[in-house]
């Protein structure tokens, strides 16, 4: 298994530090979940340098809470601690391979320059 299952008490040491997560917040009611799984998995064994995780909303319901989600499939990225992205709805493969690119390249020093600009407007 190339993901991992967070759990609010496995959260914060799965998303900090530096590098790529990729979360899926889901549930296993959820049809369209059901749908992207394999796609998501996929990705995780072709990316092994990036943390690609799941969290059940059904079990984990403080995170969906925290994170306000409302609808699922959600996916969110974070890269060096940041989320960079964050969007409800399953993807098809070649989408989701853009956004793991799209976020792979990413300059950070840049994202964080826009986001101290940000705060002082």
């Amino acid at each position: 298994m190339a993901y991992v299952n967070v759990t609010a008490d496995t959260f914060n040491d799965t998303v900090e530090g530096d590098g790529m997560v990729i979360l899926d917040f889901w549930a296993p009611w959820c049809g369209p979940c059901k749908s992207f799984g394999p796609i998501f998995e996929a990705a995780a064994e072709k990316h092994p340098d990036i943390v690609f995780a799941k969290i059940n909303t059904e079990d984990e319901q403080e995170l969906a809470a925290h994170f306000k989600i409302r609808s699922i499939p959600t996916l969110m990225a974070l890269k060096d601690g940041i989320v960079v992205f964050h969007q409800a709805g399953a993807m098809m493969a070649p989408q989701f391979e853009q956004l793991v690119q799209a976020v792979r390249d990413l300059d950070m020093d840049q994202v964080r320059a826009d986001m101290a600009a940000q705060d002082q407007g």
